[in-house]
């Protein structure tokens, strides 16, 4: 059963408020101990470009049409 618009849009501002956060801060301690700066620079740039973009893909069907109108709303759409 998919999710309500509503749950969606809660689900994305728990994820971008506390989600992302913590996701950086493993990120970030996972590849501090890999000694990355032995590798060669366009390596490790790829890696931390990987590292940065990794996260949307799973959560895409969450983010997706947060930013439009509420399609159950009753009242959308009209000019009252």
């Amino acid at each position: 059963m998919a999710m309500s618009y509503k749950s969606r849009r809660r689900w994305a501002l728990l994820i971008l408020l506390v989600g992302i956060p913590l996701y950086l801060g493993v990120a970030w301690g996972v590849l501090s101990r890999l000694g990355l700066w032995e590798l060669p620079v366009l390596v490790e740039f790829v890696i931390y470009v990987f590292f940065g973009v990794a996260w949307v893909f799973p959560l895409k069907p969450i983010f997706l049409g947060i930013g439009q109108a509420d399609p159950d709303d009753p009242d959308h759409g009209t000019w009252d």
